[in-house]
């Protein structure tokens, strides 16, 4: 993908990575310490992170037409180095987002009535929970460098402190 409607794809796409990813982030974490927030949120929470996950190469893919379409520039050369880096935390998301759905039926209401089945389950429940907040906290702290990046490369040079021209105020 290229153009859309005659925009780089980047530009529009990257809204998507920086809007599904730390949504992503945030659920997962939520649903890893709340087993009732991750049945609620059910399947939801999984497809969410697919979506995440699909649209980070997509987006890199379309960044990396559109960075062979402007001047080189070592902004954009970081951006690009940069955004490289986030499939990884895309894939752990889904990965520990469909862990958890999967942990959330596991030890649905039946399973809470077994308190041992409860009690065993706990070690697992904290390592979850760690390693979702982990790989969250990563993921956000990565697209925020990226975006930042991205802005910096984008922006660089490209407006003034003054404004150009007066405009008429009522």
């Amino acid at each position: 993908m290229t153009l859309i409607n005659g925009l780089p794809a980047h530009v529009l796409l990257v809204h998507l990575v920086v809007v599904l990813v730390p949504l992503t982030a945030v659920a997962l974490v939520v649903a890893a310490i709340s087993r009732r927030a991750a049945r609620r949120m059910g399947v939801a929470l999984p497809l969410l992170a697919l979506v995440s996950l699909v649209s980070v190469p997509l987006t890199t893919s379309a960044g990396e037409w559109l960075e062979r379409h402007v001047t080189d520039n070592a902004l954009v050369e970081r951006h690009a180095e940069l955004g490289d880096g986030l499939l990884p935390w895309a894939a752990g998301l889904f990965l520990l987002a469909s862990l958890v759905w999967w942990g959330s039926r596991a030890t649905g209401p039946r399973a809470d009535a077994a308190g041992a089945a409860i009690r065993s389950a706990v070690p697992i429940r904290v390592a979850a929970v760690v390693l979702s907040v982990a790989v969250a906290a990563g993921a956000v702290v990565d697209v925020y460098r990226i975006g930042d990046s991205g802005a910096k490369a984008a922006w660089h040079g490209g407006f003034s402190q003054t404004a150009s021209h007066a405009r008429d105020e009522d």
